[in-house]
């Protein structure tokens, strides 16, 4: 194991961290806030530790998907433990547990909240929760990789480790290159739907925290009904946005290069939007009578459609009270979740695309034992790794799920809360139903089911193995082996 090369990468994970910090110094001066002095104090320490940590650069810089996956668990531990510091020593979030479930939360693009009020909260803090869907949407390793010369060919599988989907590759042949052109298509299109909610009347403020917010499609809102008290015109902005940031991201840079073909040919992007409007046009015929308005039946059924396969989770409307139809779309959408490649969570469209098409090969082997027929994405055949890593994730997921399910459920809240709470954590949703629904919040569970739920809150976002990875023997088995080997050797 490449030891000096995971605590080099650390090390820059902290520094990075010190810089983010700041960033809420900036509105705690604007609105004469004190709460910047944790904000400050905590990007030193953590700049410091970054400094010591990385000053020496490691002799060996390859490293296999073993220590990527380490080093990407290890990243938004750290992320999750430092960013919560400043919500707890200004005790704006007075308990560190709901501290790092909050900030675990924001970075894993979760958006599910302990705060019961969250416009009570300072400018800082609302900005720093919604800033923290911006930096885990699209990885803060892919920005490592973006900003800090790394050589020996081994990004890639930082890249694998982070992104979301069941497979990541090179938009261009340098690594580092497609981290910049992610992070600027990422930059781009925040700023774009900053332009138009300020052209909406928004308030600054509120534009940056929901541009951010939505480009992460993270839901933390900075108003306690979320967006159901903004303009048609704002939720409507949202909305579209909200759906565009669930889209593989590999179609924008075929679209920006003028390969057309290939954006628009996509199997898994016009799956995506298949099952976009097939439910809206659903929940919006469901809700009609409730509603009694045809063109709000079609906003709150889109908006909350986006917010819920795109995983963002804001809500324009209470939609635990709809009928049970419409609810149980929406929860089906939770599993479903965005393409790969997005800054979306869930198990991800493509993952369903893989799976169905191998239940068909398998009914047409019963059919044609002596048949052969590979399994095609995009007119590209699929390979047998692809395949069986989808089916290992599958059965990982459900694992992790019921553990979960059954662990939380020692509280004795109902089968809905509790089912849609982890639905919501380990598929990066926020929301779910009744007691943790849109109205709601996740602040009445005990600590056992809060740490449970972090844990689920960072494998969802990093695709289960990086976490499981920490609890696997033989990683710090290797570990202590080649350390006892140097104490032989001196």
């Amino acid at each position: 194991m490449n030891k000096g090369m995971i605590r080099f990468i650390l090390g820059w994970i902290f520094i990075i961290q010190s810089v983010l910090l700041l960033l809420p110094c900036i509105f705690a001066i604007i609105y004469a806030e004190q709460q910047g002095i944790y904000y400050a104090g905590t990007a030193l320490v953590s700049f410091v530790i970054g400094i010591l940590l990385s000053r020496k650069k490691p002799s060996d810089n390859v490293f296999y998907l073993k220590e990527g996956c380490i080093i990407t668990a290890l990243s938004w531990i750290i992320l999750s433990f430092f960013g919560a510091m400043p919500l707890w020593l200004s005790k704006e979030i007075p308990d560190f547990t709901d501290a790092v479930f909050e900030i675990a939360s924001g970075y894993t693009t979760t958006g599910s909240t302990i705060c019961p009020s969250v416009e009570a909260l300072s400018h800082a803090a609302n900005f720093w929760r919604c800033f923290t869907h911006w930096v885990g949407g699209m990885g803060v390793l892919v920005f490592l990789i973006a900003i800090v010369p790394m050589s020996g060919g081994s990004n890639i599988n930082l890249m694998r480790a982070e992104s979301p989907g069941p497979s990541v590759g090179k938009l261009v042949p340098k690594i580092r290159q497609t981290a910049r052109i992610l992070y600027t298509i990422y930059f781009g299109l925040t700023i774009a739907e900053f332009i138009f909610l300020v052209c909406g009347q928004m308030p600054v403020f509120d534009a940056i925290c929901s541009s951010v917010g939505t480009a992460g499609t993270g839901g933390f809102g900075i108003k306690n009904d979320s967006f159901a008290s903004y303009s048609d015109y704002c939720q409507i902005v949202v909305t579209v946005f909200m759906i565009l940031f669930g889209v593989n991201f590999n179609a924008y840079y075929f679209i920006i290069y003028k390969q057309f073909k290939k954006a628009f040919s996509m199997e898994e992007v016009k799956w995506y939007f298949i099952i976009i409007f097939t439910s809206i046009a659903i929940i919006t015929i469901n809700i009609l009578n409730q509603v009694g308005n045809l063109f709000v039946a079609i906003k709150d059924a889109s908006f909350q459609v986006g917010a819920i396969i795109t995983t963002t989770g804001f809500a324009s409307a209470d939609f635990d009270t709809w009928p049970i139809l419409s609810k149980t779309i929406l929860v089906m959408l939770m599993f479903v979740g965005a393409c790969a490649g997005s800054t979306g969570g869930g198990i991800k469209v493509s993952r369903f695309i893989i799976s169905i098409k191998s239940v068909k090969k398998e009914l047409q082997s019963y059919l044609h034992p002596k048949l052969i027929k590979k399994i095609k994405m995009d007119g590209h055949p699929i390979e047998h790794d692809i395949i069986r890593a989808t089916n290992v994730y599958f059965m990982t997921y459900i694992l992790i799920f019921i553990i979960s399910l059954l662990v939380i459920s020692l509280e004795g809240k109902s089968l809905v809360t509790n089912f849609t709470a982890i639905c919501a954590t380990l598929n990066n949703i926020g929301p779910g139903l009744e007691a943790v629904g849109p109205t709601q919040n996740f602040a009445d569970y005990g600590i056992l089911s809060k740490w449970i739920m972090i844990f689920d809150m960072l494998a969802g976002r990093l695709e289960l193995f990086p976490m499981l990875m920490l609890f696997h023997p033989g990683i710090w088995k290797d570990f202590f082996k080649k350390k006892a080997r140097r104490q032989i050797s001196q």
